[in-house]
Order: C-alpha cells, then structure tokens, then sequence
C-alpha cells in the first residue's frame, strides 16, 4: 500500500485525530448551545416555559444529541490529556483530569435529560410548578458544573506545567482559568450579572473553560507522539 493511501490507518493519524477530541468537544458544545436557544429565566412564567420547551421539542432534541456527541469527546480528550501526563510522570494529575471530566459529563447529562423530559412531557402536562422547578434545577446543575470544570482547568493546567510541557506564562494563565470559572459557582448568591442564568454563568465561565479547552488540545497536538505501543 502507498504512503498516500495508508495515511488513514497509520498510528499517527488516529492518535492525533484523537488528541483532537477537545477541540471537537468546543465545536460540538457551541453548535448545540446556539441551536438550543436561550433558556428561560429562573422563576420565568408559565407561558415563556411552554412557549420554549413544548414549543420547541425539535431543537432540543437535536441540540440534546449534539450535546451527548460533545460529552462523549470530552472525555475522550480527558483520556488523551492523561495519557500525556501519565507518559511524563504526572499520572496523578492525569487521573484528576479523568474524574473532574467524568463528573462534567454526568452533570452535563443529567441536564440535558431534564430538558428533555420538560420538552416532551412535562411543559406541556399544566404542572407549572413541577416545570418551574425543573428549570431552575437545569441552571443550578450548569452552576454545579463549574466545580469539576476547574478542577479539569487545574488538573491540566498543574499536570502540564510540572511535566515541562507548558511555559510559565501559560501555567499563569491555566491558573487565572481556573480563578475564572470557578466563579461561576458562586454566581446563584446574587443576581444580575451573577445570578444563576446571568451574564458570567451563560457566557463568560463556559467560554474561559473552552479557550482552555482549545489551549490544551494545541498543546496534545504539539506534543503527540509518532506512534503509540499497542496501536
């Protein structure tokens, strides 16, 4: 077979096209976030919820679906981030990558199953307050988040910087990552800008986490070895 034709199946290829599973991950998070929409409020009316969830079950299905796709790579680029950090001796912080990641998927699951439920039976079943609190448990969980999201952020950031694989300056910028979005779990003390469903906890916490996200993957990508024993 010829160089030109074996590309596909070298270990190479499949194990950069695996590193690359973060950067998938921020697309897959994106495209669903603005197919889903703009969520009610906390303590938003009866109608603006129906209008929303029963009025718009397509959508967020499929934006649910794209959802699970970009669980499934983030913790695809979790196993990629530890298996670096484990090859440098650092597997300690390899394994709390592992985990804060899996904890970031099981929330990110747990959301949108109960999106799902209010969009196709519950909204539309007249238990206003059932769907009311179903809401604003969905922001609490994406407020909950922002726990094992730092500790993905450090654990990185930390595993990183001690195997030599990062600068100081980038270290210094994991670390005000996390500062970032941990934040964002403080954000159901109080309202406006930092309220649950405000400014910091729809926006600015999800996009620091990503552009770290996007840092760590160019820095896989960087550093991937030629091969891989066992591929």
């Amino acid at each position: 077979m010829s160089a030109s034709t074996s590309v596909y199946t070298t270990p190479i290829f499949w194990e950069r096209l695996w590193r690359m599973s973060g950067i998938n991950f921020v697309i897959f998070f994106i495209i669903a976030y603005l197919i889903y929409g703009y969520q009610p409020r906390v303590g938003a009316s009866a109608d603006a919820l129906v209008a929303f969830y029963d009025g718009d079950r397509t959508r967020i299905l499929i934006a649910a679906v794209i959802s699970g796709l970009a669980v499934l790579n983030l913790l695809w680029f979790a196993a990629a981030l530890r298996t670096t950090l484990a090859d440098a001796g650092q597997d300690g912080w390899g394994a709390a990558a592992t985990a804060s990641s899996a904890a970031v998927g099981g929330l990110f699951l747990l959301i949108i199953t109960v999106v799902a439920a209010l969009a196709y039976s519950i909204a539309g079943s007249g238990n206003q307050t059932l769907t009311s609190g179903l809401n604003d448990f969905a922001w609490a969980g994406i407020v909950l988040t922002s726990f094992p999201r730092a500790m993905l952020v450090m654990a990185s950031a930390f595993g990183l910087w001690r195997a030599g694989l990062i600068s100081n300056s980038l270290f210094a910028a994991g670390v005000a990552a996390v500062v970032l979005v941990l934040l964002g779990g403080t954000t159901w003390l109080s309202g406006g800008f930092w309220a649950p469903d405000g400014v910091y906890s729809r926006f600015v916490s999800p996009i620091v986490g990503l552009a770290w996200v996007v840092v760590v993957s160019w820095v896989l990508l960087a550093r991937s070895p030629a091969t891989r024993p066992g591929w």
